[in-house]
């Protein structure tokens, strides 16, 4: 992380070796996983405008940037035009966003008015524009001008930031069509396939969906890693309407905020907390597959890469983004440990693998769903018991608390105060008259009537016996009606006529559904590993087929119409939107959502269903939305085309990738000397300039040239008026429509040193304690530490007051230039120089000699940061050797840490 000094903050050098021992060569950032949290983020205030939202993104990418530090390659690829398959499910978010949106507002706006009725006191309401999340979809105005930013973001880092020196960067925005992590994976297969390319790449893929771990194993690539953000569950939250914490909205009674001791400003703002990262290593769980899928006295020869890409395959029953997943495989009932079971025991009978290179064998399919299907009556039936023990307990669990909880619980300065609280308890005041009330209090609790007696009309307590309990004092949840009852004889007749509106005898119409359901997952697993082979299927029902149902799917067609094309941006935008969103889009177009003379006007409905589907939750359930008829939507927007403006019309069509490389990339001179020619041709890129990249250049429109003004799209942001980077439009290596990609690991790729210890099979390992996670990617590495004396000088120099939880979180380092906790120098020392003389600054390289060309200073120098140092460095004191050199975070190193570091790097 950077640090700030004086106010100023010190950039981190990437162009150093990564923190974490480990290189990568290339980073790729899935964008929609960086753009929804910085646009909207859950644990933080909003960003004010578009300018907050895209510096925050900026940061995001500098964050991961510090993190990860690839030496070859950053490609940033933004969603753009999916295939038809996604685009169901993007219309089903994009309604159900809009829906919820507004019915929250009403809600808010209801309880509100209650309150203030009541004589409640709340905050005034905040004048705000609402920032649709809809907008964040290819073809608006603010995906435009995202690409615009992240183009002047790319050329400033190549000009200011040392460790862009050597990098290729590669921007693939949302006028280039497909899903984000779709486009990283096809241009790996793409370079994977290219006779220069290097098989011990270091690939690093940042982005938080789980089918990226699908993906990067599916590419067999020996070092794979993902980087995500740490989740962290339940979150604390404000409420909506008095800002308040502790309540959600619906529980607001809008009382007044109590003053919560000495530093009451601070007691309800939410910590700002740097978030945190995690690395999942690919080839760790490859380690875990191996284990586990290795099969003895197979028929025929055992491949684990071919028994990895059917474990991928199997995955996409239990759930993916285009198809519903099969009724009886819930992921968190153990559906994968089942299917591998199964499929442990039927590989013997099936003479081969399920898949090959992203092609089903549907025979084998077909034995394996049939040994599903024969265990789906005890699924339901174990599902119902789950269920019905679940809610035994939490009924049982909330007569307990009930039971056993205090009749009378002191209020006042008496309260009960929480542990670790941070308002100091306050001395008591006037016990006698506090005590008083108290007995008081607890003498009216106890002549008064318990609540489940009836009273006559003078107050006292009848002899008739109790009255019955309100609904809403029963310990029952409000359940939704299941009308299928899996788990009841007749199940899936029940199932297909609720859900299909057909009889279960129908079995044309069922072949018909299971048809569909295996089309799908032949289209899935070809788009994982050979990219899509149709833009224009999809899967056209609501529900999924009974694994039972997968019977005679052998001699199923699974292949797709060739030459298909995907959607333009505004087509898709009139595909997905709800009328609310409608406008992100022009006016005519958006008339067609409205206006109730509309050929297409039920494509929009104002309000739909939501089937909870057996699920508890309405973001859980099904919304039952009309499919969209690709042939009439584009029969109605025939005639509004005329009406798009130049601008719409640029925004409307499909565009392709940018290279990007900086002035001391090897590749630079070669596309300057392009652009001076002003050839039109593609050419291709030499390899040897580029660290074995291949594709096509071709001159770009409005590309970045040196000495050429980058004018900034953000107000907040300078132009860069000395620009020595380069644009250049980019194309993946091209190949027949029928090639296919191999998915097998390279020749000449060196397989990684095994991580797992025989003890990390067993799950009761670590001697009974909980499991702990390996931090960092050398399992050998000895931790820097502070010995004894270190953690006494700590706790001496530290004030005892500052009012945070913990020993010393947060702390500025002792001694720290500026730092109110520093000590007096001694008076044999020198002044501290001045840090921001040797600070790397947005033009400091760009002089006669640049920073990262200089040797690095590395002596005991730096050591002034920390208060012990400073004093050690004294001419008359004794200065032991571990204080010779600072470790990561400012603390010192032991000498046999520095010589192992030494060697790694």
């Amino acid at each position: 992380q950077a640090k700030e000094c004086n106010g100023v903050k010190v950039p981190i050098d990437t162009s150093k070796p990564n923190p974490n021992e480990v290189e990568f060569d290339n980073l790729y950032l899935d964008m929609n996983g960086i753009i929804h949290p910085c646009t909207h983020p859950e644990d933080k205030p909003a960003p004010k405008n578009e300018d907050e939202m895209m510096v925050a993104i900026f940061e995001y990418i500098d964050r991961i940037f510090n993190i990860v530090r690839p030496r070859r390659l950053l490609y940033m690829a933004i969603d753009g035009v999916a295939p038809r398959a996604k685009m169901n499910q993007q219309r089903s978010r994009r309604f159900r966003a809009s829906k919820e949106g507004m019915e929250a507002a009403e809600e808010k706006q209801k309880i509100r008015q209650e309150i203030l009725a009541k004589g409640g006191f709340l905050p005034p309401e905040e004048v705000k524009e609402r920032f649709d999340s809809n907008c964040i979809t290819p073809g608006t105005e603010f995906m435009d001008n995202l690409a615009k930013c992240l183009r002047y973001y790319i050329a400033d880092r190549l000009n200011s930031d040392p460790g862009w020196k050597n990098l290729t960067v590669i921007l693939s925005d949302a006028s280039a069509p497909g899903e984000g992590e779709h486009k990283i994976m096809d241009y790996i297969r793409r370079q994977r396939a290219q006779p220069n390319h290097d098989p011990n790449t270091h690939h690093c893929l940042c982005g938080a969906d789980a089918d990226l771990i699908m993906l990067g194993l599916a590419t067999h690539e020996p070092n794979f890693t993902i980087i995500r953000e740490e989740f962290k569950p339940n979150k604390p939250k404000p409420c909506a309407l008095c800002n308040q914490m502790g309540h959600e909205v619906k529980d607001c009674q809008g009382l007044p905020r109590e003053k919560q001791g000495k530093h009451d400003q601070f007691a309800d703002t939410l910590p700002i907390l740097e978030q945190e990262f995690i690395f999942i290593r690919l080839c760790v769980l490859r380690e875990y597959l191996e284990r586990e899928l290795t099969m003895a006295s197979l028929p025929f020869t055992f491949d684990f890469e071919r028994s990895v890409d059917d474990w991928v395959f199997m995955c996409f029953f239990v759930g993916n983004d285009f198809l519903p997943h099969l009724p009886s495989l819930e992921i968190r009932e153990g559906a994968i440990d089942r299917l591998v079971n199964i499929y442990k025991n039927v590989v013997h009978k099936t003479g081969g693998y399920l898949t090959e290179s992203g092609f089903v064998n549907l025979q084998r399919v077909q034995m394996i769903m049939l040994a599903v299907g024969e265990v789906e009556d005890s699924i339901f039936k174990k599902r119902k018991d789950d269920d019905d023990n679940f809610k035994r307990r939490q009924k049982e669990k909330r007569k307990r608390l009930k039971r056993d909880q205090p009749a009378f619980i002191p209020g006042g300065q008496f309260s009960p105060q929480a542990l670790g609280n941070r308002s100091s308890p306050q001395a008591v005041s006037n016990p006698r008259q506090a005590a008083f009330e108290m007995r008081m209090h607890d003498r009216q609790n106890s002549t008064s009537a318990s609540p489940n007696t009836s009273l006559t009309p003078d107050g006292s307590p009848s002899l008739e016996g109790g009255i019955k309990r309100k609904c809403e004092d029963s310990d029952s949840e409000p359940e939704p009606e299941d009308n299928i009852r899996l788990w009841e004889t007749g199940w899936k007749q029940r199932y297909y006529k609720n859900k299909f509106d057909v009889d279960a005898s129908d079995d044309k119409f069922r072949r018909k559904v299971v048809q569909s359901y295996v089309e799908g997952l032949c289209w899935v697993l070809r788009y994982y590993y050979q990219g899509c082979a149709s833009w224009n299927w999809y899967y056209p029902f609501h529900y999924a087929p009974f694994a039972s149902d997968f019977e005679g799917i052998a001699d199923m067609p699974s292949d797709f119409e060739k030459g298909s094309k995907p959607f333009k941006p505004l087509e898709q935008l009139m595909g997905v939107f709800p009328a609310a969103s409608g406008n992100f889009l022009p006016p005519t177009w958006r008339k067609l959502m409205t206006d109730p003379e509309s050929s297409i006007i039920d494509f929009y409905p104002e309000d739909f269903a939501i089937d909870l589907n057996g699920k508890k939750y309405a973001w859980q359930g099904v919304a039952l939305l009309p499919f969209v008829d690709e042939q009439r939507l584009r029969a109605a927007l025939e005639e509004v085309y005329p009406d798009l403006t130049p601008e719409e019309s640029r925004r409307n069509s499909l565009g392709g990738d940018v290279l990007f490389v900086g002035k001391h990339h090897p590749l630079c001179d070669f596309i300057v000397e392009q652009y001076k020619a002003k050839n039109t041709e593609a050419v291709d890129i030499p390899p040897e300039l580029c660290h074995g990249i291949q594709g096509k250049l071709t001159l770009n429109d409005n590309a970045v040239l040196p000495d050429q003004v980058v004018e900034s799209p953000v107000p907040m942001l300078r132009d860069l008026t000395q620009n020595s980077a380069v644009s250049i439009s980019f194309k993946d290596p091209q190949f027949a429509e029928d090639f296919v990609f191999k998915a097998t690991v390279l020749p000449g790729a060196k397989k990684p040193a095994p991580v797992l210890k025989p003890g990390d099979w067993e799950k009761s390992n670590n001697d009974g304690r909980p499991w702990r996670p390996q931090l960092g990617f050398n399992r050998d590495r000895k931790p820097v530490h502070l010995d004894q004396s270190a953690f006494r000088t700590l706790g001496h120099t530290m004030p005892r007051d500052r009012g945070m939880p913990g020993m010393y979180p947060n702390a500025v380092p002792l001694g720290a230039y500026g730092s109110p906790y520093a000590r007096p120098l001694m008076g044999s020392q020198q002044q501290i120089p001045k840090l921001l003389s040797n600070l790397r600054l947005q033009e400091s390289w760009r002089g006669p000699t640049p920073l990262f060309q200089q040797t690095p200073q590395r002596t005991a120098g730096a050591a002034p940061l920390l208060a012990w140092n400073r004093v050690l460095q004294s001419p008359n004191q004794f200065q032991p050797a571990q204080y010779q050199g600072l470790g990561p975070m400012g603390y010192p190193q032991r000498p046999e840490d520095r010589m192992d570091r030494g060697r790694q790097v």
